[in-house]
């Protein structure tokens, strides 16, 4: 299987991560009560953490490991597109070299800490104005809709930046995919 490379902002990885783990945790709180007995507070979950570990080998393979560092180096939160999981908007909280770095090759780990607030307000709040828009455009008729058939290669990351919508408009307009990490060959996308 073909998966389409790991991003964040605007860093594709050349060859995705040999590890991927996510933590997903839930805050509990314990309330003990007389006699030994306790009661358990359920304080929702916490944010998710996406950890990895890799390579960059052969020719330009620290330069590679360069380009990383310096998107970890940019601030605020970016959207971390993996070819399996969903899609989040995330903060770049470590990056750390394993090793003695060699020209041809460098081995690293990373971490991402998913941006909670973002994920859930903005993405959301964007994915309503894009069906308003949507909606608004169609009722008026002033806008065809246009279809994109997708190629191999294609992914909707690729597909926003091509047609200038953002991720979360596009997914609006495709409530028929299930997982937005993942569209086939010969696939129909709405675009507009």
């Amino acid at each position: 299987m073909l998966l389409s490379p790991m991003r964040y902002k605007g860093y594709v990885w050349p060859h995705n991560p040999r590890v991927y783990t996510i933590d997903y945790e839930r805050e509990m709180a314990v309330h003990k009560t007389p006699f030994g007995l306790y009661q358990l507070q359920d304080l929702g979950r916490t944010n998710r953490i996406m950890e990895g570990e890799g390579e960059f080998v052969g020719e330009g393979a620290y330069a590679q490991f360069g380009q990383l560092a310096t998107v970890f180096y940019s601030e605020g939160a970016g959207l971390l597109v993996h070819p399996l999981w969903q899609v989040s908007s995330a903060f770049f909280v470590s990056l750390r070299l394993e090793q003695e770095p060699r020209p041809d090759y460098v081995r690293y780990s990373f971490a991402f800490w998913e941006d909670n607030d973002h994920y859930t307000g903005l993405a959301v709040r964007d994915t309503q104005i894009a069906q308003e828009q949507s909606a608004g455009a169609e009722a008026a008729g002033s806008a065809e809709p246009l279809y994109h058939r997708v190629v191999q290669g294609d992914t909707l990351w690729a597909l926003a930046g091509r047609y200038g919508i953002s991720l979360s408009e596009l997914v609006a307009l495709n409530p028929q995919i299930k997982n937005p990490n993942l569209i086939r060959v010969g696939e129909e996308v709405r675009v507009r």
